[in-house]
């Protein structure tokens, strides 16, 4: 296999049983062959989470152009990108946030992101790590009967709920900015909570920290469920966590896991940056798609209104 005109050893070396791989043997760039570009796709398919130590050569232009050979790279939905940049996000960066609640990233659009780009530049002596949760996995092992009740089940996920708020030790005035920020359009979007993987054909779940309730059930019970559904998610046997050294970068599988940051290294820095790749809206068993049904401005203007989804 070729990288940049030379022989790479790309090798996959898995971490957990269900999810997550190092690969070795790569220096990522926006100039790798093709055929590189794919093993790295394979690999994210079937692992869902993939890790590469030693790239400390990449700078915001360069990350980018990585991104670029994975697909179209989309900026944050709200929250503005990185000076200079199209798709950069600074993660515990400008808006001191911590995602510390179990998420896919930006579900509370319609077509989010396929796959995010994670590069880490400081990370604290001890604590910080990051991990992930394998909904394919999460899926194939409900019972019989809650297989039943989710394949019909539809969500409302909303960004009006913050999933990563700034940690407590930072001042009341940052933690309005940050909330300010992210919520300067509120999106409403329903999603069936099982689609199927466009790629894989799998069936994985459309969970986390932007669903608000589900469709045609109370509030209460909503709860309830999805307490239950997420617990089937987030079971460790599904999961990997990562140790960050400066220079990684993780890229996960958007469409088939969840993740979350682990806030317990207190005031010591921490600075990630991360690149999206943009995704199509979900498709559920029957052939339905997602759709935003509510988009509004901070001052409650709707922006764009569309019908119910599940109702199609």
């Amino acid at each position: 296999m070729s990288t940049n005109g030379k022989e790479s050893s790309l090798r996959v070396q898995p971490i957990a049983g269900r999810i997550g791989a190092e690969i070795v043997g790569v220096r990522l760039s926006g100039e790798l062959a093709p055929a590189t570009v794919e093993a790295i796709r394979q690999a994210l398919f079937k692992y869902k989470v993939i890790f590469f130590r030693g790239q400390a050569h990449l700078d915001e232009a360069s990350h980018e152009a990585f991104g670029r050979l994975l697909g179209d790279i989309v900026p944050h939905p709200t929250v503005p990108s990185l000076k200079g940049t199209r798709a950069v996000l600074d993660i515990d960066g400008s808006y001191g946030n911590r995602a510390t609640a179990w998420h896919t990233d930006v579900t509370f659009v319609d077509a989010y992101p396929q796959a995010s780009i994670l590069r880490a530049l400081i990370v604290p002596t001890h604590g910080g790590d990051t991990t992930w949760a394998n909904t394919a996995a999460a899926y194939q092992s409900l019972p019989p009967k809650l297989k039943e009740i989710v394949n019909n089940l539809w969500a409302v996920h909303s960004n009006a709920y913050d999933y990563s708020v700034p940690t407590t030790r930072n001042s009341p005035e940052a933690l309005k900015r940050y909330i300010k920020v992210f919520t300067s359009t509120v999106y409403e979007t329903e999603h069936p909570v099982v689609r199927v993987h466009p790629e894989t054909g799998e069936r994985t779940l459309v969970l986390g920290a932007f669903v608000r309730k589900f469709v045609d059930l109370p509030q209460a019970d909503s709860k309830e469920l999805l307490n239950l559904l997420q617990g089937y998610v987030t079971r460790l046997e599904n999961t990997v966590r990562w140790r960050w050294l400066p220079g990684d970068v993780a890229i996960w599988d958007n469409r088939a896991t969840q993740h979350r940051a682990i806030d317990d290294y207190g005031d010591q820095p921490r600075l990630h940056r991360r690149v999206t790749v943009a995704g199509e809206a979900p498709v559920s068993i029957d052939g339905r798609r997602s759709i935003t049904r509510k988009k509004e401005s901070a001052d409650g203007q709707p922006a764009e209104s569309e019908s119910s989804a599940a109702a199609s």
